[in-house]
């Protein structure tokens, strides 16, 4: 027995081992197929290659299937129209047995799709697809590359797409060596890249046996000067060139003959990239410690190259942050409470600047007041006081009737039990109790007191010759006398100090504010204090050693009042707001605490007056009975006295008989209901 437990324990445990093993192995080959299946790709060869402007060459486009069998291709390639066009593709020689389509060709987009198959699938390992003819158009990087909807295709009858990876192909375009003179630029020395002075600054080796030469500059790449000569000059200068791609040429007259032609390329972009939003998610005005800032522009000529950001803080001093390069969405380290001003740079390749800015202010807490705008609610619900005095008011107004209506029955009902008021009906039963009583002597006296109960009341620039006039690219046109003013730019010497004026062009206080550039230029003004309301011109001005800069153009500020000066002291209108509301909110309290003690109050009071009503009701019971044992009585004795009774005692033996029936009917149904008072 023990054996052959100890057997079936080792039994078990191998079949576990061995299903283990199976798993390992199925998991190892299924991640194996699929591998296996993903594994096809398409390179373009050469993948790499200089071409000068104005030739042609060929591009092949090549399939490995990873010896799997593929019946079917689909791929779509980009390539730059302005630099390149596609002259034609090739359908000739090709593994593709059936092109579905023909080539579909879009040079002012730059684009090309191809789509065959192979009737009985194909294993290639390095199968021409097809071959592109190129023309070269102008200077620069071409990048030919397979776009993300390319497919091939499996033989499997299920179309399974096993492309895995593309290989694309990156080309150096350049003008044809010079023929003639060799031209340099000391504007625009390189000529694959591109650059924003609009003036041109060409020059060439002059030799001794040359007597002049032929030059033009056009977009052209390569353009042929005429045979007139222009100058004997060995340099040139063109000015005011607008934005575009340019391209000089020039060729020497020397013993009478007219020489080869040299081409040098120019680009000009002098403007900067379109303006864009700086976007802040959640908003720019959030209890979030790390928001989102997401930004994004285009440029027509030369080219996104990079965006910079820097967040400068509003309230406090000290050291001013550096730009730094970064990416969108950009996310900050965690930032304190407070407002912010966040610049975004973006650079072109000619390095032109556009900037934008936003503020952002971090707040403490989910509720908060904006000036004499309003209230927010939470990060994103907004509303303007306009409507919360509305609502406010309606508020009040419905409190207050509340409260006047509770405290008028209450002080009915206070009325009614100080002057022992009895309901119409009670006063009428005792009226005939009365009536009774005079007749048959007892009536029960009793008491009622009354009470009421009711509702009371109860709360937001021309340089100088000597120095260049710092440039002004941020500013706070339009701020509250409750926010900081400040103003930054740069210069183009770092050494260079920063005169910043501010006029209010109504009292025309002018003040004067120094500023030190940092080591890239850079410089930024903030106020110590806060500016009072009314309209201001700021202007700048650079000083280095003894030199001064010409003055700046003026540029206007608008200081809004959204904050109550009274004499020396400022009163925000948060604050003047947040009085305000905290005055509503005790009101509105004070309201809804008085009319829950004055209900309660009614209540209880009502109930007392109920049950004295209720015993009024019991009293004028027992009234009767009273009344109608004495009548019972009374009869008794005129029917016990002896002899033929009298006429006086028949009528009065009659009338008893008639007022005890009455009583005794009254007392079989409820004399009182009870009714609202």
């Amino acid at each position: 027995m023990f054996f052959g437990f100890q057997g079936n324990k080792m039994l078990k445990k191998s079949r576990y081992i061995g299903i283990l093993y199976f798993g390992i192995a199925f998991l190892l080959a299924w991640g194996g197929f699929i591998s296996h299946v993903k594994a096809a790709t398409l390179s373009t060869s050469p993948a790499s290659g200089t071409f000068t402007v104005g030739s042609t060459f060929d591009v092949s486009i090549y399939l490995n299937t990873e010896d799997q069998s593929v019946n079917a291709i689909n791929t779509a390639l980009s390539f730059p129209p302005d630099k390149l066009q596609l002259v034609s593709p090739s359908t000739g020689k090709s593994v593709i047995g059936v092109w579905t389509a023909q080539p579909t060709v879009n040079n002012q987009i730059g684009k090309v799709e191809l789509q065959g198959g192979v009737p009985g699938g194909i294993k290639v390992g390095n199968g021409l697809v097809t071959t592109l003819t190129f023309r070269v158009k102008s200077v620069g990087t071409a990048t030919i590359k397979f776009l993300d909807n390319s497919k091939v295709l499996l033989h499997d009858g299920r179309g399974t797409d096993v492309l895995s990876n593309t290989s694309s192909g990156i080309y150096q375009l350049v003008l044809p060596p010079p023929a003639g003179p060799v031209v340099v630029s000391q504007t625009h020395p390189d000529q694959t890249l591109w650059y924003s002075g609009k003036t041109v600054t060409l020059s060439w080796s002059a030799e001794e046996k040359v007597a002049g030469y032929s030059y033009e500059i056009s977009q052209d790449p390569v353009g042929i000067p005429d045979d007139t000569q222009d100058s004997d000059k060995s340099s040139v200068t063109y000015r005011n060139l607008s934005d575009n791609i340019y391209y000089f040429h020039i060729k020497a007259l020397s013993g009478g003959s007219w020489g080869g032609t040299t081409h040098f390329a120019i680009k000009i972009d002098s403007d900067p990239p379109a303006d864009f939003p700086l976007k802040v998610i959640p908003s720019a005005r959030t209890v979030r410690k790390q928001p989102i800032f997401e930004f994004q522009t285009t440029d027509k000529n030369s080219g996104i190259n990079h965006y910079e950001l820097k967040l400068v803080n509003l309230k406090e001093g000290g050291e001013q942050p550096l730009f730094v390069e970064t990416v969108s969405p950009y996310v900050p380290q965690e930032l304190s409470p407070g407002e912010y001003l966040v610049l975004v740079r973006v650079y072109d390749n000619a390095g032109n600047i556009r900037e934008v800015s936003q503020k952002l202010e971090i707040i403490t807490s989910a509720f908060q007041i904006v000036g004499s705008e309003g209230m927010y609610f939470g990060e994103k619900i907004f509303i303007a006081w306009k409507w919360f005095w509305l609502v406010a008011l309606m508020v009040l107004l419905g409190l207050f009737f509340i409260f006047k209506r509770i405290k008028f029955l209450h002080q009915n009902v206070e009325q009614k039990r100080s002057e022992n008021h009895l309901p119409d009906n009670l006063k009428k039963q005792l009226e005939e109790l009365k009536k009774y009583k005079s007749k048959f002597g007892t009536l029960v006296v009793f008491g009622l007191m009354v009470s009421s109960f009711i509702l009371g009341m109860g709360k937001a620039v021309e340089a100088a010759d000597s120095l260049s006039t710092p440039v002004v690219n941020i500013l706070s046109k339009e701020l509250s006398n409750k926010e900081i003013f400040y103003v930054g730019g740069r210069v183009e010497i770092p050494e260079t100090e920063v005169s910043v004026y501010l006029q209010n062009t109504e009292t025309q206080e002018t003040y004067t504010f120094e500023s030190k550039p940092d080591k890239f230029g850079e410089w930024f003004y903030r106020h110590e204090s806060f500016l009072p309301s009314g309209n201001y011109v700021v202007w700048v001005q650079g000083k280095l050693q003894s030199a001064q800069s010409a003055p700046s153009g003026q540029l206007n500020v608008l200081v809004k009042k959204q904050a109550f000066q009274i004499a020396g002291s400022r009163l925000s209108y948060e604050l003047v707001y947040l009085v305000f509301v905290i005055t509503l909110v005790l009101v509105v309290l004070i309201l809804f605490v008085s009319i829950l003690y004055h209900s309660r109050q009614l209540r209880k009071k009502r109930a007392l007056l109920n049950q004295e009503i209720r015993q009024a009701e019991e009293s004028i019971k027992r009234g009767f009975a009273v009344i109608r044992r004495d009548i019972e009585q009374e009869l008794s004795l005129l029917k016990k006295s002896k002899g033929k009774p009298t006429k006086e005692e028949k009528e009065k033996e009659s009338q008893l008989i008639k007022d005890l029936a009455e009583i005794e009917g009254r007392l079989e149904k409820e004399i009182w209901e009870m009714g609202e008072t």
